[in-house]
């Protein structure tokens, strides 16, 4: 069993900056293709950015491509996701989730990924 904790959401004004933290604890980190995915009221969870385990291979959805970055320090069990430039469209709960695969492959796909965490709400002001 893999448990996925987040951190570092909030309050911003657009045009601001947030780092999330998602840190996995449970098994091999390393193990384990990563990605983070939004969710905003009324609408269905959607794709963010995933990250692969052995080569670190990112790929980001259009909407936040230039904004945002994902990363991973497997020696801190941690995935990062770095946020610029937000934009009160980016408001919503987001969570990170995690597939074993040990691997160069990323995932793009809510139920390609086998465990979730609880999420942390991000809140964009104009």
């Amino acid at each position: 069993q893999v448990q996925l904790v987040e951190s570092g959401g909030g309050w911003v004004q657009a045009g601001g900056s947030l780092r999330l933290s998602c840190v996995a604890s449970g098994r091999t980190f390393s193990s384990f293709a990563m990605g983070w995915f939004r969710q905003a009221p009324g609408k269905e969870r959607e794709f963010v950015a995933a990250i692969s385990w052995s080569d670190g291979n990112t790929y980001h959805a259009n909407s936040v491509k230039g904004r945002f970055t994902i990363s991973r320090d497997n020696a801190k069990n941690t995935v990062y996701l770095q946020m610029n430039s937000l934009r009160p469209e980016d408001t919503a709960v987001y969570y990170c989730a995690a597939r074993w695969d040990s691997g160069r492959h990323y995932y793009t796909v809510r139920y390609e990924y086998d465990y979730w965490g609880q999420g942390t709400q991000v809140t964009v002001s104009s």
